[in-house]
């Protein structure tokens, strides 16, 4: 039988094309896990489902000239939101949210880390694109074909048809869908990428009310929460151990702790930290998690500075930038500490200018402060050598006691590095950023070694803190294949690359001799009640979601922000609780028993989490400090 494709109309031919090139980078250019047949069928339906919505519009416009017109520039207009996403897919395992559209003043600073995620295959993504626009311009100039009443009808009865058997399967397969934001991938592999943007759209549109509707009755709730499960009553043992020193912290720029006692090719990878680590003057603590989200080192900062978690989608330091904060900064500016943020890069990159001033540091030392030349920079500017030496002159300079933060940038995706700063050589594996990432943290290893000996020299140390943190994983899951290659593991698993999110964590007290490694699960989100408690600072009247890290009444888990967990026990994401010793899979969502039969042992944290997550969401969304008077508390 000879099909008539004249007869076709041209808004189903496009959606069939559209929807397989759609379908083809779902399966092969995103790393979806697919669970069951379920989950796979409805990945490949939803494409042409969104597809056939999108063209089928076109039946709409009277003149068939326009109808063409707009299914040529859908298509392209399509394309180019499925292209973003693949780039950004590249770099962050993630998809683009709405807020992040309106970061567009960081693409600048982007540069070459972006040409690095276009790949020369990518041209293939538009070919359906030239066959769409060949096909309507020549429909354009045929005979005309109007859709009568009945044609309209039946588009747009079919659209939801579609899109009603869509979310049914979406929903049968993943209960309360449309309540679980935290996890973009579960969206987009159930309802598809242009529905989960329309989603998105319409939740911003949501969480802007929030802040309108807001009055601050919200705030017992939050607070009730943080007496019951998080609060301790009881003073830590290192309360008051740096009571009027100095604090420095360190931000080491996608920093993991797979490289801390390591080496490749035969070599350390991080010497000086190695020798930190057993130092008798720095704790260490080796099951630390960074809670970032698409923020990455802003989320980091948020983290740190406030004890509240960032969002689930964009970043806090530009949808929230002008809330009111109750921040370290704030904090210790009341108990006579200066601060000072030193960071070699744009003020307004990240929004650091405005966010700086909602957390009432004192003075931000930009890219201007210091002297950037193509000698002494790399990738994102000034290499992390130079901006510490440059950086002495004006730390020597602060009133005292200060409270400061400086942010490396040599360690930074695409990872480049001049050959004569490399101390060890790349890699070898099918992975160049993984292969490239060694030499930097090297550098970066270095760099900070350099700057403990600076601050000897200036007669700073022996009257600071310093805290050095990784702010973030620097190798996505993109790279999972080399990564189990130096790992020497058979695959990463769920459960492997949760553990691959934990970040160094050292605070280095200069002449306490009583430090030690720590064993016990923690996150960035702990860093606040910690560090002010080691100064002699009370918190009773503050609102934070972390604990003291050197106290044992603790909540016995770190929430991730797309909802996943480690626990003392149990590790949680990708739908599945696994044992956090042995890494076995106890048990997965669809199924609330565990393998023996008694129920899911995540289930209780689970619903923890997702409720601690939900209240602080509430606080920046609501911008509820605004209703708080902590001096009268």
């Amino acid at each position: 039988m000879k099909i008539n494709w004249g007869r076709i109309p041209m808004y189903v031919i496009a959606a069939l094309l559209f929807g397989l090139k759609t379908y083809i980078v779902y399966r092969f250019m995103f790393s979806i896990e697919l669970e069951n047949v379920m989950q796979e069928f409805i990945l490949l339906i939803n494409p042409f489902v969104s597809a056939f919505i999108l063209f089928a519009i076109s039946v709409w416009f009277k003149k068939q000239s326009r109808q063409m017109k707009y299914i040529r520039y859908a298509a392209l207009f399509g394309t180019f939101i499925i292209f973003a996403n693949l780039v950004f897919y590249r770099s962050y395992t993630d998809f683009i949210t709405l807020p992040q559209l309106f970061q567009g003043s960081n693409a600048a600073d982007l540069g070459s880390s972006i040409l690095t995620l276009i790949k020369a295959y990518d041209v293939l993504w538009f070919l359906d694109v030239i066959i769409i626009w060949y096909f309507t311009r020549k429909k354009q100039t045929s005979e005309q074909i109007i859709f009568n009443k009945r044609g309209k009808v039946f588009a747009v009865t079919m659209s939801f048809a579609l899109l009603a058997g869509n979310f049914f399967l979406a929903e049968l397969e993943r209960p309360q869908l449309f309540t679980r934001a935290f996890d973009r991938e579960y969206l987009v592999k159930n309802i598809g990428l242009f529905n989960y943007h329309i989603y998105d759209i319409v939740l911003q549109s949501k969480v802007k009310s929030q802040r309108v509707l807001a009055d601050g009755n919200e705030l017992p709730e939050i607070k009730g929460y943080i007496e019951d499960h998080v609060r301790s009553n009881e003073q830590s043992e290192l309360f008051g151990v740096a009571e009027g020193k100095n604090v420095i912290t360190i931000w080491a720029e996608s920093l993991q702790s797979f490289v801390i006692n390591n080496e490749v090719n035969g070599q350390e990878i991080t010497p000086f930290m190695n020798r930190l680590v057993n130092d008798e003057d720095t704790y260490y603590f080796e099951n630390f998690y960074h809670q970032t989200e698409q923020g990455k080192t802003s989320d980091s900062e948020f983290l740190v500075d406030n004890s509240l978690y960032p969002l689930s989608r964009g970043a806090v330091f530009f949808t929230h930038g002008q809330n009111e904060y109750h921040a370290i900064p704030e904090i210790a500016k009341e108990n006579d500490y200066y601060s000072a943020v030193f960071h070699a890069n744009n003020k307004s990159f990240w929004n650091r200018d405005q966010m700086y001033e909602s957390l009432n540091y004192d003075y931000f030392y930009d890219q201007e402060s210091y002297e950037v030349s193509d000698e002494n920079s790399v990738g994102w500017g000034l290499k992390d050598k130079a901006y510490f030496e440059q950086s002495i002159k004006y730390l020597q300079t602060l009133e005292q006691p200060f409270y400061t933060r400086f942010i490396t940038l040599t360690n930074h995706f695409p990872f480049e590095l001049d050959q004569e700063d490399k101390s060890i050589e790349p890699y070898d594996s099918n992975s160049n950023t993984l292969n490239n990432y060694f030499p930097t943290v090297r550098y970066m290893d270095e760099a900070i070694e350099q700057f403990f000996d600076q601050l000897k020299e200036a007669g700073l140390y022996e009257d600071t803190i310093i805290i050095i943190m990784g702010d973030h994983n620097g190798i996505s899951a993109n790279h999972n294949k080399a990564m189990s290659q130096y790992l020497e593991m058979d695959e990463i698993t769920p459960y492997d690359y949760v553990q691959l999110q934990r970040v160094p964590l050292f605070i280095h007290i200069p002449g306490h001799g009583n430090g030690e490694i720590k064993s016990e699960i923690a996150g960035q989100i702990d860093i606040k009640p910690t560090l002010l408690h080691m100064l002699g600072i009370d918190t009773d009247q503050d609102i934070y979601f972390g604990n003291d890290l050197f106290h044992n009444d603790r909540k016995g888990f770190i929430a991730m922000r797309n909802g996943d967990f480690v626990s003392d026990d149990y590790i949680y994401t990708s739908g599945v609780c696994y044992d956090r010793q042995t890494g076995e899979p106890i048990a997965s969502e669809s199924n609330s028993l565990n393998n023996d039969g008694e129920e899911n042992a995540c289930s209780p944290v689970k619903q923890k989490v997702e409720n601690e997550l939900k209240l602080s969401d509430n606080i920046i969304y609501g911008d509820l400090f605004r209703f708080v008077d902590f001096d009268e508390q």
